[in-house]
């Protein structure tokens, strides 16, 4: 059978990282199904969704996958347009830690994710010199337009993207049964939670706190449990084959 591999912390930036050929890129929503995230990459429409993907301009699977866990918050804001309800952001200033899947990519496959996670057009290197030196870089004013480098694993930096502004500063809103279904089997993906340790996390995210149960949350989960998260292909985690490549972490 697969295994999930240790949880990994990023080592924190104590100086700036130079130019890299690789990176982390660390997902904490819908990209942390590997199917998910080879549409970035590989190009195409995901099952149930409206978008088409241009892809990377090197199509290649990731090096290595590895569970992670990041210094810092999930909250949910704002209104999303796929699942209706609030969007999963990332503010690494809060206290605690957020868990998340973190892929080895080449630098210039992240350039190319990061385009198409800010709605534009992949092709050309983004100029990283800014996050790596500081730790953060803000490369527009949209919900996802804020790179984050929240530190180094095995030497090579951890990258993700989040909103400009602070939690604190958000308008927190209610996220949607689908969107946390999403969610909660990503987890089982990256870190092979249960349901019932998602549930206990998620519903005490901000924006879900006090709106959803843990009870409740554990419920949705149970209603979809058979059904694909949108964008997913129906095999909800990985096969044997695919982590392998990813961990090298089989056992029989």
């Amino acid at each position: 059978m697969t295994t999930v591999e240790l949880v990994r912390r990023p080592v924190p930036l104590t100086e700036p990282i130079t130019a890299q050929d690789w990176i982390w890129y660390a997902a904490y929503g819908s990209n942390m199904h590997l199917d998910r995230l080879m549409y970035y990459i590989a190009g195409g429409q995901p099952a149930g969704g409206a978008r088409t993907y241009p892809g990377c301009r090197d199509r290649s699977q990731p090096l290595k996958a590895v569970p992670v866990l990041l210094p810092g918050q999930l909250y949910f804001a704002l209104e999303s347009m796929a699942w209706t309800g609030g969007m999963g952001f990332y503010d690494p200033l809060e206290a605690g830690d957020m868990p998340a899947r973190a892929y080895l990519v080449k630098a210039a496959q992240f350039s190319d994710i990061a385009a198409q996670e800010m709605y534009r057009e992949p092709g050309a290197d983004v100029d990283l010199s800014a996050v790596l030196a500081t730790g953060r870089a803000q490369l527009g004013e949209g919900r996802y337009e804020t790179l984050v480098c929240p530190g180094s694993i095995d030497g090579a930096p951890v990258l993700t993207f989040t909103a400009p502004w602070r939690m604190s500063e958000a308008e927190l809103n209610r996220p949607s049964a689908a969107y946390l279904r999403n969610f909660a089997s990503g987890l089982r993906e990256a870190h092979g939670w249960s349901a019932e340790a998602s549930a206990d996390y998620l519903s005490g995210r901000p924006g879900a706190a006090g709106q959803w149960s843990a009870s409740a949350v554990l419920a949705a989960l149970a209603d979809d449990a058979g059904a694909p998260a949108l964008g997913v292909r129906q095999r909800s985690t990985p096969t044997a084959a695919d982590n392998d490549a990813l961990t090298g972490t089989s056992e029989d």
